[in-house]
């Protein structure tokens, strides 16, 4: 029997062959030209002015949160995250010495719930807040915005679960002061691992480049790299070897890169296909609840909805060749590594507890057929039960 996968390469035997040509052509394989023009056809599909190549999604966040502490661009270092979410979305704000509060997720499109995230704003004053679109869907952008100019803090979007994904004219990751993106194995598409932030922000954008490589100056555009040689008054044999920010050494490579720059290609199609099945996956389970959100087009990531028997589904699925797993990693606030490292413990997450308790996510890829959502859905029929959020749920 056929195994249905919850994800699936999108690197096809085009793409080994341009990579087999790009070996056969260059001895240096680091990163240099190619990986900048990726950036920038990135930045272009994307809608940001300037994106930084890295070699993960979990990187990207690192590196976003470690560059806005250089940059000094937040008023204070609280910071909220969502309670669905990713341990590597969270864990570099903890690891950075951030003061992290956590908000519950609402119960239609799983991001912030605005609710909560109001009254986290009126208790903390947040310099900074972290919206992750959750598998393909958009957080309520324009309610964030309205608590943004009133609370004036700095929006970063975690868009690695999202690429593709359409809201009001703009795609999703083009919202935030910033924004990453993953590029790993069974995402909208793949450079083998990758990752990358976007921005608007010109500093930003800069003090980025150089912690992604060690914290130098040599990546960086010529006035800004003659800035901070004048202002440290480096001398042109010191240069190469000096360093301006505590950086990482999270680059990628020219060889990533030129597989990036292929599977950008197929994006929109990936994306169709992706929007397509979570339309089916809808058709077939209408008596289940489904994610939703106020969108042109849903790159959809999973098929997420909620069962009360989710070890049983999940048992029975298995034996049937076909994956499914929690929704993400349920309440981030459950998490082992989390004990003791935000700030409002005390808080009831309801949402996310009944995210935790019975989140199930079914098989979405740009390989998956309709028949293989028929199947699926059936097997899935047979014996899940159905439950709904209750918005006070313990």
């Amino acid at each position: 029997m056929k195994k249905i996968k919850l994800a699936s390469n999108t690197i096809s035997n085009t793409d080994y062959k341009v990579l087999i040509k790009f070996l056969q052509k260059r001895s240096y394989l680091n990163q240099s030209k190619v990986t900048r023009t990726f950036e920038s056809r990135f930045s272009k599909i994307i809608g940001k002015k300037y994106s930084i190549f890295v070699n993960s999604g979990s990187s990207a966040n690192l590196l976003i949160a470690q560059t806005l502490l250089e940059g000094k661009n937040l008023k204070n270092k609280t910071v909220v995250v969502p309670s669905v979410s990713w341990s590597t979305t969270v864990s570099p704000f903890v690891q950075l010495g951030y003061n992290v509060v956590i908000c519950d997720s609402n119960s239609s499109n799983l991001g912030l719930d605005i609710e909560h995230l109001s009254k986290l704003c009126k208790k903390y004053k947040p310099g900074l807040v972290v919206a992750v679109n959750v598998l393909g869907h958009s957080n309520d952008f324009r309610k964030i915005q309205s608590l943004k100019k009133k609370f004036n803090f700095y929006l970063v979007e975690d868009n690695c679960e999202s690429l593709g994904s359409k809201y009001k004219n703009k795609s999703l990751g083009s919202i935030g002061f910033a924004s990453s993106h993953s590029f790993y194995f069974g995402h909208h598409i793949s450079t083998i691992e990758g990752g990358m932030v976007s921005t608007d922000d010109y500093k930003f954008y800069n003090i980025a480049l150089s912690i992604r490589a060690h914290g130098w100056a040599r990546d960086l555009q010529k006035k800004i790299k003659n800035k901070l040689e004048k202002k440290y008054n480096i001398t042109p044999f010191e240069s190469f070897y000096k360093f301006y920010y505590q950086g990482f050494n999270i680059r990628s490579t020219d060889l990533n890169a030129t597989l990036g720059i292929n599977q950008l290609k197929k994006l929109n199609s990936i994306c169709k296909i992706r929007y397509r099945n979570y339309l089916m996956y809808k058709k077939f389970l209408p008596n289940f609840w489904f994610q939703k959100s106020d969108l042109k087009l849903i790159s959809s990531f999973g098929y997420s909805t909620f069962v009360k028997n989710r070890e049983e589904v999940y048992k029975i699925l298995a034996k049937n060749n076909i994956e499914s797993r929690p929704i993400i990693c349920g309440n981030i606030a459950k998490q082992p590594f989390m004990k003791d490292k935000y700030l409002n413990s005390k808080d009831n997450f309801s949402n996310a507890n009944f995210v935790d308790k019975y989140g199930i996510y079914l098989p979405n890829h740009a390989n998956l057929s309709i028949q293989d959502i028929d199947l699926v859905t059936k097997k899935f029929l047979k014996i899940a039960k159905p439950i709904f959020f209750k918005r006070n749920y313990v």
